[in-house]
């Protein structure tokens, strides 16, 4: 089972996704902020599922609810959008720990193969 996904998660190109991520966490933020101006745009003349209202007072308190609720939910986003910022800027920075990473073993494999032909030459000197 492990197989496919490795081969899998090979194929990705994890440096274009990441690469791409800050234009995807921009375009999110504008469709974010572009939200709430339609739906301030739609008619308020819907029909309502609570038509049997007693009291002026009474819908005052469920606008006061409604409004309560609005400011929670934006406050939601809000932190969710900075969530988001955060996640791509770690996976920002991972990218690059990773490729940092990837270069220094290669290095370190360049110095162990110039090293055991370094070994040999001389085990081979010493023979002959």
């Amino acid at each position: 089972m492990a197989i496919p996904w490795l081969s899998a998660l090979k194929v990705i190109p994890w440096g274009d996704v990441i690469s791409h991520a800050p234009t995807v966490l921009e375009k999110a933020r504008d469709l974010i902020s572009r939200k709430p101006a339609d739906a301030a745009s739609s008619s308020m003349a819907t029909p309502n599922e609570h038509d049997d209202v007693t009291s002026l007072g009474e819908l005052k308190n469920r606008l006061l609810a409604a409004n309560v609720h609005i400011d929670e939910l934006q406050q939601r986003q809000t932190q969710l959008t900075q969530t988001v910022s955060e996640l791509a800027e770690q996976n920002a920075a991972l990218v690059s720990a990773v490729s940092g990473l990837r270069q220094t073993l290669r290095l370190v494999v360049l110095g162990l193969a110039l090293a055991f032909l370094g070994l040999g030459a001389v085990a081979y000197t010493q023979l002959s």
